[in-house]
């Protein structure tokens, strides 16, 4: 077995629980149900009852080992990084929460907190390394964290967001990854009105980048290579649809974005999007394609264009994202599933076959 997949066997520490959860045992298996360990709560911890939690393309990426050169997946691997519950326990310190509030986790559950990105509110920037909600190192019990395919979770109120009994709880779990991801960079970029602003690709990410860019008032083109998408792309608030594979249609906007965010996780053209830019435009990746994506010279010498990346956003612009979905009545367009329906769901999140993000009723791990 090379270091790139590793495996640990979790034993529970003294005062810990179990939990049940689905876990991916190597790159090739399907998932299948396993039992964790989880800390008791300590003083400044929040115990929840997981009620949903969404599926997130970077699930797939991890338990299929497809960022081993940057994170090698440690196996066995339980993902899910959209968490909403609903509180069970509270340790003596904690403020913000008590037994029966509605709660979420996203893709962090730890930083260093004395580094100058933690210090400013950019956790997911920690110089020190964040740590991950899955596969990411447990300081408390050892070995390695694991996430939200589970039905409970333990985490330092410093990483709990609140959440508003305004919204359907399905709905918000992929506002912890899928929303925070294309709000973040929206709002880093001062997207706004008189803007004009395109999204490449419809999938998770991309469909909440459209509901964002239209809720912060700017014109918003949606870039799909599927005409069959330009009804949703209109429905979701998307002004314009250019499909991308047709020059004609993309020549009509040369020279003329303030602003781009590329969702696109497979490999594209970023030249084609970059030619598209006004003078000082920006192009912003927050997808992760498994290779490297060439940039001609000329493309960012003539504008004096500019290519970016996003991660994520802190816990709290999360909290701010959160608050900013409720007032607005903001959610993410689901199809619920079972936990045993993981596997075939994985399968269509291949093909690109869901409209726009699953999440996993966390009830069926009882079944």
């Amino acid at each position: 077995m090379s270091e790139a997949v590793r495996q640990v066997v979790s034993h529970p520490a003294a005062g810990a629980a179990t939990a049940r959860a689905f876990a991916a045992y190597s790159p090739t298996t399907d998932l299948a149900p396993f039992t964790i360990p989880r800390r008791a709560a300590g003083p400044q911890d929040v115990q929840i009852e997981i009620l949903y939690c969404g599926v997130c393309h970077s699930d797939l990426h991890t338990v299929r080992n497809e960022w081993e050169s940057a994170m090698p997946t440690i196996y066995p691997c339980v993902p899910g990084h959209e968490i909403v519950g609903r509180v069970v326990k509270t340790g003596s310190e904690v403020k913000k929460f008590k037994a029966g509030d509605l709660a979420a986790v996203g893709c962090m559950v730890d930083s260093c907190r004395v580094c100058a990105s933690c210090r400013a509110d950019l956790e997911q920037y920690c110089e020190n390394g964040m740590t991950l909600t899955y596969n990411g190192q447990d300081k408390h019990l050892g070995g390695v964290t694991y996430g939200g395919y589970s039905d409970s979770i333990v985490v330092d109120e410093a990483f709990v967001l609140s959440v508003s009994p305004k919204l359907p709880l399905a709905g918000v779990a992929p506002l912890l990854c899928a929303g925070i991801t294309t709000y973040s960079p929206l709002r880093h970029w001062n997207v706004g009105k008189g803007q004009k602003v395109g999204i490449v690709g419809l999938g998770g990410l991309g469909h909440m980048g459209v509901k964002f860019a239209n809720a912060f008032g700017a014109h918003v083109v949606l870039f799909t290579t599927s005409p069959n998408k330009t009804a949703d792309a209109l429905r979701l608030g998307a002004h314009e649809v250019v499909i991308s594979k047709n020059e004609a249609e993309l020549q009509k906007h040369a020279g003329s974005f303030d602003f781009i965010l590329d969702a696109v996780s497979a490999e594209h053209d970023l030249n084609t999007y970059l030619k598209l830019l006004r003078r000082d435009g920006t192009l912003t990746l927050i997808g992760a394609p498994e290779k490297p994506l060439p940039v001609a010279a000329f493309s960012l010498l003539v504008g004096r264009h500019n290519v970016a990346g996003s991660c994520i956003g802190g816990i709290r612009e999360t909290q701010e994202m959160l608050d900013f979905c409720a007032e607005r009545g903001i959610t993410s367009d689901i199809e619920m599933i079972r936990i045993q329906q993981i596997n075939g769901a994985y399968q269509r999140l291949l093909k690109s076959d869901v409209k726009y993000r699953f999440v996993i009723d966390m009830a069926s791990l009882k079944q």
